[in-house]
C-alpha cells in the first residue's frame, strides 16, 4: 500500500489523532505533526475544525464499509457481513475514530448531523445487502444492523473471534429465516 498524500494524508492523520487521545487532542498543529506537514496546510485544505471532522468521518465510514462486504451486492446469506465480525481488530484506530465522534456527539449538538449521516450510511448499507438477500422487514434490518454495529464496537473493546464467529453465523442463520423462498 502507497503512503497517502495530500487530503487523503491529513484525513488519516485527524483519525489516528481522535483515535489516539480523543477530540480534546485535535488540533490544526496535532494533524499537521502527525501528517508530517506544516499547520498552514490543515487549515488551507479544510478551513474549519468541523469541516476536517466531517471529511475524516465520511472517509472511515467508507473506509470501513469498503473493508467489509458491505458494498457489493450478495446473492448467499452465508457471504452476509464479511469482513465485519473482525473489522475493529483490523483497523481499530478507524474504528475508535468514529465512536469517539459518536460519544461527543451527546455533548455536542453540531455533531449530530455528522451521527445522522452515519448511522445512514452503515443502515443504508445493511439494509442495500438484507433486500438482495430478500430481508426487508425493516425491523428485522435494523436489528441484524444493531447488532453488527455493537459487534465492532465490542470488537474494538474486548476483541474475541470466537465469539465474533458465533454471532455472524447467528445473524447469517436469522437472514436465511427471514428470507422469503427462493425458487
Amino acid at each position: 500500500m502507497s503512503t497517502p498524500t495530500g487530503r487523503e494524508a491529513l484525513l488519516r492523520a485527524t483519525i489516528t489523532v481522535v483515535a489516539r487521545g480523543g477530540l480534546p487532542e485535535l488540533t490544526y498543529r496535532s494533524v499537521a505533526s502527525e501528517a508530517g506537514v506544516s499547520h498552514g496546510l490543515v487549515r488551507h485544505h479544510f478551513g474549519t475544525r468541523d469541516a476536517l471532522l466531517s471529511e475524516a468521518l465520511e472517509f472511515a465510514v467508507n473506509e470501513s464499509l469498503s473493508e467489509s462486504n458491505m458494498l457489493a451486492p450478495l446473492s448467499d446469506a452465508s457471504t452476509f457481513g464479511e469482513g465485519i465480525d473482525d473489522l475493529a481488530v483490523r483497523d481499530a484506530t478507524l474504528q475508535a475514530f468514529q465512536y469517539e465522534l459518536l460519544l461527543a456527539s451527546r455533548s455536542r449538538p453540531e455533531f449530530q448531523p455528522l451521527v445522522q449521516r452515519y448511522y445512514s450510511a452503515y443502515r443504508d448499507a445493511a439494509a442495500a445487502r438484507l433486500s438482495d438477500l430478500g430481508v426487508t422487514d425493516q425491523s428485522v434490518v435494523d436489528m441484524i444492523w444493531f447488532c453488527l454495529d455493537g459487534l465492532v464496537f465490542k470488537g474494538l473493546i474486548n476483541p474475541d473471534a470466537d465469539e465474533g464467529n458465533r454471532v455472524m453465523a447467528r445473524i447469517r442463520k436469522l437472514i436465511i429465516d427471514e428470507a422469503p423462498a427462493r425458487g
